[in-house]
């Protein structure tokens, strides 16, 4: 839970979400049980509201740069305004794994 929580402080501190939602999502994954390597982030924020999709992505990728550089091999994400949230606060659900090999231990 330390990474998730890294995660969770750091967008909280570059963002200052009014949603903000961490979901470790490596147990659906080829990874070891305990693991923090796959992560979904529902990020909700003002900071967003001049901005387009991938220069949004951009960000929390440049927040996120230590976490992705290490321990977290992937992150899916959604980045929305408060006023996009309020029209539609659905997230679609993360894809299935798609395999990989056994990890090794």
């Amino acid at each position: 839970m330390m990474i998730q929580k890294n995660i969770e402080d750091k967008l909280k501190r570059a963002f200052n979400p009014t949603v903000l939602q961490v979901v470790n999502e490596s147990h659906q994954h080829n990874v070891p049980p305990g693991s923090e390597s796959h992560f979904k982030v529902v990020i909700v924020s003002d900071t967003f509201a001049a901005m387009r999709q991938v220069k949004r992505q951009q960000q929390v990728y440049q927040t996120l740069s230590e976490e992705l550089a290490g321990e977290v091999h992937a992150l899916t994400m959604v980045t929305m305004t408060p006023e996009e949230w309020q029209k539609d606060p659905s997230v679609s659900e993360s894809p299935a794994c798609m395999g990989g090999s056994t990890p090794s231990v």
